[in-house]
């Protein structure tokens, strides 16, 4: 299965802040923002993944992720010229995803919560079923959202963008797991009015095929869409109170490498050392003396 981290997009609903720097490379309390959706990637067992960037925003990213070593996986990247939409990150990344499965998840996307891993998995299985997976998240405010209508059995009946009356609370969160020959599907997408290829389009496509199931995360699950100052500062604030109550790094993709056996202790020792200024290095030394 490939990964495709969607980190285009302006910004500009941040701006002053993302004026000089690209929203997914901005810190959610102690790590750049686009370690969350990569951790998200690594903890579903996916080690090739397609970053696609703003043309001026891509050495910055090539300069904090590189080729994905000091994570043991690979990573490659491409340019989205202009926003056209989520479903087109499908068609950027076509020869990347050479006809296999992929999962897209949306570069400022924090998902935290017990049995996340699990249910990664599930969906992961669902594509070699040849189903499509989309996530869904309780919100107050549904209309701002991509929503979900469900029966009894929580099936999926209807996906509707930002409704004026809402059927359901369970907003489309920004990670989409599909099976193969995705990248044909997204082709025969028609741009909507305001000329983008849209993800909710896509998904009603795998609907109207019985091919689209949906995975609920419940009441022990947090969700952020780090689009706004109020957001990006509750989640600062969330991952710190985390992390001070459980002694444990949030989305630590070099403990996830470690761990899946991705890279070995001298390359955790060599990130420890490149941090061992601050907590996170001591996070990755006390990995290291753990494991002795």
């Amino acid at each position: 299965m490939k990964g495709i981290i969607l980190a285009g997009g302006t910004g500009t609903r941040l701006y002053p802040i993302t004026e000089g720097i690209s929203k997914q490379l901005m810190p959610i309390y102690d790590k750049p923002m686009i370690y969350y959706p990569l951790s998200t990637l690594m903890s579903a067992g996916i080690r090739d993944i397609l970053v696609i960037t703003t043309p001026h925003d891509q050495e910055n990213f090539k300069r904090l992720l590189k080729s994905g070593e000091d994570f043991g996986i690979n990573i490659s990247y491409a340019i989205q010229d202009s926003p056209r939409g989520l479903a087109d990150a499908f068609i950027v990344g076509e020869d990347f995803i050479d006809g296999d499965s992929c999962c897209m998840i949306l570069g400022d996307n924090i998902f935290y919560g017990n049995d996340f891993t699990k249910m990664l998995n599930e969906a992961r299985i669902n594509t070699q079923n040849g189903y499509a997976t989309i996530f869904g998240y309780q919100v107050k405010d549904p209309e701002r959202f991509g929503i979900m209508e469900l029966d009894k059995e929580k099936n999926v009946i209807s996906i509707e963008e930002k409704p004026e009356k809402p059927k359901s609370k369970f907003a489309v969160t920004g990670i989409y797991f599909y099976p193969e020959k995705v990248s044909e599907y997204a082709k025969k997408v028609k741009p909507s009015q305001r000329g983008e290829i849209e993800i909710t389009t896509l998904n009603d496509m795998y609907l109207k095929e019985n091919k689209l199931k949906a995975s609920l995360l419940g009441s022990g699950f947090t969700w952020y869409d780090t689009g706004t100052f109020e957001s990006e500062l509750d989640a600062a604030l969330m991952i710190r109170s985390i992390q001070n109550n459980k002694d444990k790094i949030v989305c630590c993709p070099e403990e996830i490498a470690y761990v899946n056996k991705w890279i070995d202790k001298n390359t955790l020792t060599k990130r420890a050392e490149l941090m061992k200024k601050n907590a996170y290095g001591k996070y990755l030394y006390k990995i290291i003396e753990e494991d002795n």
